[in-house]
């Protein structure tokens, strides 16, 4: 599978031009969805902690833990974490 994710990613010219050493794997495509996901919950006024545990069995994990190493803070998610918690601190309904 690697193989092929790295032909396909020189295929559509997806290249990291940063200091990095690595290139994007597989494994970032990981990282991206559990973000995605959880800035869309809090878009869609979800109970995101009633959630994580659905994500976490999504990713295949046996325990939420496992999953918060994949939920890396971005300017969206933080973004949408303030509004939230904004909100709880004047009482407003989610």
């Amino acid at each position: 599978m690697q193989y092929i994710f790295q032909r396909i990613r020189a295929k559509a010219k997806i290249k990291r031009d940063d200091t990095s050493r690595y290139q994007p794997r597989m494994h970032d495509l990981r990282h991206s969805f559990a973000v995605h996901r959880l800035t869309s919950w809090y878009r869609e006024k979800k109970d995101v902690q009633q959630l994580l545990p659905i994500l976490s069995t999504y990713l295949g994990h046996r325990r939420l833990a496992d999953t918060t190493v994949y939920l890396t803070m971005t300017d969206d998610l933080l973004q949408e974490a303030n509004i939230r918690f904004e909100k709880y601190t004047i009482g407003e309904k989610q």
